[in-house]
């Protein structure tokens, strides 16, 4: 299993809009992702509670994971996701 960590780049942190959008990203990808911070479990990067409920906020590290062909690839994609601002 690939992991990557990256920084929450939103403003707003993972919430409501940005979550949104990281998980349907999520969702469009070959393999299954996980997303989680140090110190939680992570939970299924497709599933927006899921996601809105990790409390990530803006500036803080979560940890991205997937597995399969196509895992390193996904993980990058996923990662600027994440670090950019949704709410600029």
């Amino acid at each position: 299993m690939l992991e990557r960590r990256v920084t929450v780049g939103s403003r707003v942190g993972l919430h409501a809009r940005p979550a949104a959008v990281f998980a349907k990203a999520a969702a469009a990808q070959p393999v299954p992702v996980t997303i989680g911070k140090d110190g939680q479990d992570p939970v299924d990067a497709r599933s927006v509670l899921s996601v809105i409920g990790l409390g990530a906020r803006s500036g803080e590290e979560v940890v991205l994971r997937a597995e399969g062909p196509e895992a390193e690839r996904v993980l990058a994609e996923l990662a600027e996701v994440v670090a950019t601002d949704h709410d600029g």
